[in-house]
């Protein structure tokens, strides 16, 4: 099996977890999504570009961030395997992003464009209902999100990453973490320390 099936063995799989996919689904997969290989801090969106692709992690971990008038960059969501990454408001408005999506790790990842993508909702409803379900559940992740920030504290927020990204604090460095909260590294090794020594 070359590398590409591999890839797409493991989205195909990733499908039974909403509407599984039928022979001809599977086969369509192939024509419309395309494997890349991305390098640790490469790009595969760039602030002020369209964003042109709905992707897919198969391996690695991409983080998106946008960067402020200081030049500071502020994590917004982080994905890793079987999960997805893209920026819905410039894919779907085809108008340039206000953001960046870069490789953590070295990753490998499948695309689909946003052309194919409307062809195989038009197409295969199946897909319409599997991406519906996908992007519902990114918007009640950003929801959630929105509401940590305005009402939880820090050690809260920390407690809800760990939720949300257990195996993510064996990857990533504290400073990766830390902008995703939005306090400086040294709170969140307070914070951490704090935790370790409560009974």
């Amino acid at each position: 099996m070359n590398s590409e099936n591999t890839l797409l063995t493991a989205l195909i799989n990733h499908f039974k977890n909403y509407f599984p996919l039928t022979g001809k689904e599977k086969e369509e997969l192939s024509s419309h999504f395309r494997e890349r290989k991305i390098k640790r801090r490469g790009f595969i969106l760039q602030q002020g570009d369209v964003c042109k692709h709905f992707s897919f992690v198969v391996s690695g971990c991409l983080k998106m961030y946008a960067v402020d008038q200081t030049g500071k960059e502020h994590n917004l969501q982080f994905a890793m395997e079987n999960d997805w990454i893209t920026d819905l408001a410039s894919f779907y408005s085809e108008k340039p992003s206000m953001v960046y999506i870069e490789a953590i790790e070295p990753s490998s990842i499948l695309q689909i464009e946003h052309a194919d993508l409307l062809y195989l909702y038009t197409n295969y409803h199946k897909f319409d209902r599997n991406f519906r379900i996908i992007v519902e559940q990114r918007c009640i992740e950003l929801q959630n999100r929105v509401l940590q920030n305005i009402s939880a504290s820090a050690e809260e927020r920390y407690r809800y990453f760990l939720q949300q990204y257990p195996t993510l604090p064996n990857r990533l460095p504290h400073t990766q973490i830390a902008s995703y909260l939005g306090i400086t590294p040294e709170f969140l090794s307070k914070i951490r320390k704090d935790l370790i020594n409560k009974p």
